[in-house]
């Protein structure tokens, strides 16, 4: 997969798993360019992308705003010209029913995870390189859902029927696929000195016995925006260790169920 000179734009590029992708994109030669709320941790990846010896580009700014999105992409097009890459990798909760997430918070969470990713699809159409590649990240929140989680997972489950129609919408043009991650530990990409601390249950109640990394969606990433791939096109890649395929019932396997008191 050659990423040489590729531009490579990533939403919520700051921390976690945004950060990942930054780094390893650049790593690998792309020009990366990424837009993040998080003024201090933008600049501090910057650096560090550019003490690696790679190019980026940061904008600080908020994508469920407008604005901010037309003044970003902007500014990508001014430094780069075109976009081969474009990673929707932003989204947020504010929680839901049971703590009553207001209309406000719930429609928030919606510009930063819908329609931020359609909005920077349509001001990039008319520079997207041939053989460019849309890659969302989703969920597997998408899915299945815990408690409280309305926001985020309506966010999730909206990017993830997003990503098909733009597919339909954009064939042959721009490629448009999905990633779903499971559980992804990122705290090394938060806290240099992050030392991870997951139970023996943890790991094994994943299929294959161990928490994700950040480098697992960045490969996945690189998987999908590579021409070498081609063939893939509207697709949900969920990247999870297997816990979406895994049945569990009361009393198999160790696992037990306790209801909570009303």
């Amino acid at each position: 997969m050659d990423f040489k000179d590729k531009v490579c734009v990533v939403t919520g590029g700051a921390l976690g798993i945004g950060r990942c992708l930054t780094q390893e994109f650049a790593r690998e030669g792309a020009k990366v360019a990424f837009i993040d709320l998080d003024a201090e941790a933008g600049q501090e990846n910057l650096e560090l992308i550019r003490r690696d010896g790679g190019h980026a580009l940061f904008f600080h700014g908020d994508v469920a705003e407008e604005a901010a999105l037309q003044e970003f992409a902007q500014e990508v097009i001014n430094a780069y010209g075109s976009v081969d890459y474009l990673i929707n990798n932003a989204c947020l909760t504010r929680e839901g029913i049971l703590s009553q997430c207001s209309y406000e918070d719930f429609n928030y969470v919606l510009r930063v995870g819908v329609s931020a990713p359609y909005f920077l699809s349509l001001l990039f159409l008319p520079y997207f390189n041939k053989g460019a590649s849309i890659v969302n990240i989703a969920s597997t929140r998408a899915f299945m859902s815990m408690p409280n989680t309305e926001s985020y997972t309506a966010a999730k489950g909206g990017i993830s029927a997003l990503t098909h129609a733009l597919a339909a919408s954009l064939a042959g043009k721009v490629r448009v696929n999905a990633i779903s991650p499971g559980w992804i530990d990122t705290g090394a990409y938060h806290d240099a000195d992050y030392a991870a601390d997951h139970s023996p249950a943890d790991l094994l109640q994943h299929p294959v016995q161990r928490i994700g990394h950040p480098m697992d969606i960045a490969r996945a990433a690189m998987f999908l925006c590579s021409d070498e791939n081609s063939f893939i096109n509207g697709q949900n890649l969920s990247v999870d260790g297997g816990m979406t395929k895994l049945m569990i019932y009361h009393g198999d396997h160790g696992w037990t169920f306790t209801p909570s008191t009303p």
